[in-house]
């Protein structure tokens, strides 16, 4: 369930969260002697100041198929040569399933090559619920300098490129759900810390020293926090962050996740972003905010279209409405997604939209009267927080601007509960990974936006999850994934 954009005084011009902002991306270009040495320069100074904050290691982060963030690290008087020549890291990890099993592709697999992993120094930060460490993202390369074509990260910036080309910029938020409990062994069934009533103060006074730590934290690192409450689910919490450009949108999603984890650990708990925590409930997701700006300007208000839309955010969100189908194998990637991706739960799972429609997929929000047309945003409500929020991201700006080239219109508007129309009248989406993954093999446009290496591995992961979690009955899949995301 969701909080609006609108509510968190979110997509106005200059609301960027602190001074995480998204620089013009880097081009694919080789890394050069020159690059190398400018970003060795920028780390030595960088390593210096993290040293005398008493940092002893560096985290460089991906995000993998799977959905799951994966690390490795260096002490901190190395960041200056990871700047310039990364970290080893074998391209299989593109194929790893959520339980670490291995599978392959037909272009990324086997034990055989390496790659580099080399940090965003821009996004170098201190975690304050991690002391002695910091952490950045990383792009993955080749071992000769090029860009590793399975790189989820580089393949969203190459869709923010795409978008500036266009003359067009996204700005963007993903929603953190989560469910802590106390932290026994992963096998056991969850035991819950508060059991007050959905959106209770009562949650809020018993986990209040957590949640306090949680504010404290996010505020130490940059994360301007524009809410936090606690949700429907039994130990539920959701947070809201300023949006950003997509790729810093990306970057906070993974960093914020890593820091409510480390505080709940403080606290003698265990937290899960999986989509189903009990196979009958709710469940987490991770609900997608956007709109479309250009020179300033907010495109989801001031038009002719629906709601005041201009005419290119309204085939923008017609693209990615059309592709919903196929983008569920990037945003609902797990078999366990679709145990949460049902009706009548507030998760999307039509493909329709509508003005403040919880049950649509695409919720349109233009923001109270008055306000601003700043405040003006779009939710897709279908994703959860298994997707790599950087093939999310890059995925949707690729069906938004095929959208937008094709000058695509929407469809009538659902303005209430689609399931409770004539059964068929409003088509469902997908209602499991193998109708996604079905959706996802015709889509010339994920294809054509991923390229075929990246495209392939996705692929393989999903089918590969398919088949490890083929005959599992709902409350099986939900303790297999419970505490692995």
């Amino acid at each position: 369930m969701s909080t609006t954009m609108a509510e968190q005084a979110g997509f106005e011009a200059g609301a960027e969260s602190g001074p995480h902002t998204d620089e013009s991306p880097q081009d694919d270009e080789p890394l050069s002697a020159e690059l190398r040495a400018e970003r060795a320069a920028r780390a030595r100074v960088a390593a210096a100041r993290l040293a005398a904050e008493g940092v002893e290691g560096v985290i460089l982060s991906w995000v993998d198929n799977a959905g799951l963030a994966r690390v490795k690290t260096v002490p901190v008087r190395r960041l200056e040569q990871a700047a310039a020549w990364g970290v080893g890291a074998a391209p299989c990890f593109d194929v790893f399933l959520v339980d670490d099993s291995i599978t392959t592709s037909r272009h990324i697999g086997g034990p055989v090559g390496d790659l580099r992993l080399i940090p965003d120094l821009r996004r170098l930060t201190r975690l304050a619920a991690q002391p002695g460490w910091a952490w950045a993202p990383a792009d993955r390369y080749a071992q000769d300098g090029t860009v590793h074509p399975g790189c989820q990260r580089r393949f969203a910036q190459r869709m923010i490129r795409s978008a500036a080309l266009r003359g067009l910029e996204l700005r963007a938020g993903i929603e953190i759900e989560w469910v802590v409990a106390l932290a026994d062994a992963p096998g056991q069934p969850p035991v819950y810390p508060t059991h007050g009533p959905a959106y209770g103060l009562h949650r809020l006074v018993d986990l209040s020293d957590y949640l306090r730590d949680l504010l404290h934290a996010f505020d130490e690192q940059g994360l301007t926090v524009l809410q936090l409450h606690p949700e429907y689910a039994p130990g539920q919490f959701e947070l809201s962050l300023a949006p950003q450009g997509p790729l810093g949108a990306a970057d906070t999603t993974v960093l914020a996740r890593q820091t409510i984890r480390a505080v709940g650990l403080r606290h003698g708990l265990r937290t899960s972003y999986a989509p189903a925590i009990e196979p009958d409930g709710v469940g987490n997701g991770g609900h997608l905010h956007l709109s479309l700006w250009r020179e300033g300007r907010n495109l989801a208000q001031g038009g002719p279209g629906p709601y005041g839309l201009t005419g290119e955010a309204e085939s923008f969100l017609a693209g990615v409405l059309a592709e919903l189908p196929a983008l569920l194998a990037l945003g609902a990637p797990s078999p366990a997604s679709y145990l949460r991706l049902v009706p009548q739960h507030w998760a999307g799972a039509f493909q329709c939209w509508g003005m403040e429609n919880r049950e649509a997929a695409l919720r349109l929000i233009p923001g109270p009267p008055g306000e601003g047309a700043a405040s003006a945003n779009a939710e897709l409500k279908c994703f959860d927080a298994t997707a790599n929020p950087y093939l999310l991201i890059g995925g949707v700006l690729a069906a938004g601007l095929a959208g937008v080239d094709a000058r695509r219109a929407l469809p009538a508007e659902v303005p209430g509960d689609p399931a409770a129309l004539p059964q068929g009248e409003i088509p469902r989406l997908p209602g499991s990974l193998a109708e996604s993954v079905a959706e996802y093999r015709t889509s010339g446009v994920l294809r054509e936006a991923l390229g075929d290496p990246l495209y392939e591995a996705v692929l393989a992961v999903r089918q590969g999850e398919i088949e490890l979690f083929a005959g599992h009955t709902p409350q099986e899949l939900a303790a297999a994934t419970r505490w692995r995301y």
